[in-house]
């Protein structure tokens, strides 16, 4: 459901998609989920109408931490994730989306 409206919310707004994978046939696991974090300066996850950021830079969390707002139920890294520039946005929320991606509208 959180694909869809992250999905919705990209188009409302004419966002251009460079790659898009399916997190249900590539799975990434907390390994690749710590080495994707890891290559970001901040993160920022969005869950309902909780949005928690993470300065990667001057403040970077334990892996546990990380790993706690990363990974879904299932042990794999939450969807949808977007990166966009050096920022990586975790999950839905409309909220963490117009904080990183804009307010603007078609």
């Amino acid at each position: 459901m959180s694909c869809k409206k992250a999905q919705g919310f990209l188009a409302a707004r004419d966002y251009e998609v460079k790659n898009q994978s399916d997190a249900g046939k590539e799975r990434r696991g907390p390994k690749e989920a710590l080495e994707l974090a890891r290559s970001a300066e901040k993160i920022v996850v969005g869950k309902g109408k909780k949005v928690v950021a993470f300065d990667m830079k001057t403040d970077p969390p334990d892996d546990q931490t990380l790993l706690v707002h990363l990974l879904g139920p299932t042990g794999n890294l939450r969807a949808p994730t977007i990166r966009r520039g050096k920022t990586l946005l975790v999950g839905f929320s409309e909220e963490a989306y117009r904080q990183v991606l804009g307010k603007t509208t078609k």
